[in-house]
């Protein structure tokens, strides 16, 4: 019996080892900052989404945990220590899929064919990934870099200290939204 509980509780670890790495989750912690991706978070609430144009060309979706919804919906600022702001960004793709529904479904209805080009020309969906940023408040740690700690990771495994420098130079005009640029989209 005792072996079978032992045996289980390998077989457990392993598993939760593999989901880990398919998760992203056992990459380490970021240089400068020691984030690491937070458990759990691409099942958080989305807080906005946006679209960057060249040379990114992507798509940005913006996640947070409670403190920080609960912070962004009441419009907190600064933020409370906790909160975790998590971005996933994508490569911007056309679906082919979606341009056949649109073009057959504006044919039917009669929608003249420039029109159709038009809308089809600015349609796009999520592509491959590219990487996920986090932000994690904590006054007292990151009080260097306004309260948040930064991390940033492709491929599940943190970027190099050369990326991570730029962080907080990057948010620093958002000095007065508490170093936030995201705004919540209800």
């Amino acid at each position: 019996m005792k072996q079978a509980i032992v045996l289980g509780a390998v077989v457990a670890a392993v598993a939760g080892a593999a989901m880990s790495v398919a998760s992203g989750q056992d990459g380490g912690a970021a240089p400068i900052y020691g984030v690491k991706l937070p458990d759990g978070y691409r099942d958080w609430p989305m807080v906005s989404i946006a679209s960057v144009g060249a040379p990114q060309n992507d798509l940005r979706a913006k996640l947070a945990n409670a403190i920080a919804m609960k912070a962004f919906r009441d419009g907190t600022r600064p933020f409370p220590d906790g909160s975790i702001i998590v971005r996933l960004a994508y490569r911007q793709a056309t679906s082919e899929l979606n341009n056949k529904v649109f073009r057959a479904a504006g044919e039917k209805q009669g929608v003249p064919t420039a029109v159709i080009e038009k809308m089809l020309a600015s349609s796009f969906v999520a592509g491959a990934p590219t990487n996920v940023q986090v932000m994690v408040k904590d006054s007292k740690k990151y009080a260097s870099s306004g309260g948040w700690g930064f991390g940033e990771f492709t491929a599940g495994k943190p970027d190099g200290e050369a990326v991570h420098k730029t962080c907080f130079v990057c948010h620093a005009p958002g000095k007065d939204q508490d170093f936030v640029f995201t705004q919540y989209a209800p």
